[in-house]
């Protein structure tokens, strides 16, 4: 089995996992344009400069919650100093399999952070609290999976959603607040 450092080693840069996307790039990079981290957040990150982590991001560009969380995440890896590379998830799932969401669920975005030796620091995703608040109240409003509406109303939910994520600059915060509490 791979050592997390050679699942580093194998994955794309930032500007290498931008060039492939197909789906969400521009929604994404949105995201990053108008997104400014706190001058709070910025100097807690500063303070992890020293602790040269790198991490391994599980993700993929068709991902509603990838095209929220990367952009978010990306602005403090850059604050912090952190050097990263991203795995699709597809292609790596006996990686993707070691951080299964609630031991079951292929959930992305997964962000591995990793020391110096490449043992695992920390590990975050794929949502903060909140945004998994968020997502568990609209999906309780569906209708039942038999119902014939069924599919119409998730597209329909997956819409706002997707309008909410990119517009909603408070949910950008507590994203970024939910992953820099998890590594400081």
């Amino acid at each position: 089995m791979a050592t997390l450092i050679q699942w580093y080693e194998k994955g794309m840069t930032y500007r290498q996992y931008i060039d492939q996307m197909t789906v969400n790039k521009e929604e994404m990079l949105s995201i990053y344009e108008r997104f400014q981290l706190s001058p709070g957040n910025v100097e807690t990150l500063k303070n992890l400069k020293g602790k040269n982590l790198r991490v391994i991001v599980i993700t993929e560009d068709w991902c509603g919650d990838a095209m929220l969380n990367n952009p978010i995440f990306m602005k403090i890896a850059e604050t912090a100093g952190v050097e990263v590379r991203f795995l699709l998830r597809d292609q790596n799932l006996e990686l993707m399999d070691q951080y299964l969401t609630n031991g079951t669920s292929r959930s992305i975005p997964i962000y591995i952070f990793i020391d110096e030796k490449g043992n695992e620091y920390a590990v975050w995703g794929p949502r903060a609290p909140e945004v998994q608040e968020y997502v568990e109240h609209e999906r309780a409003k569906l209708p039942n999976k038999e119902a014939p509406e069924f599919s119409e109303k998730q597209k329909e939910m997956y819409k706002a959603m997707k309008k909410h994520f990119l517009e909603d600059e408070q949910v950008w915060k507590q994203v970024a607040t939910s992953i820099i509490g998890k590594i400081k």
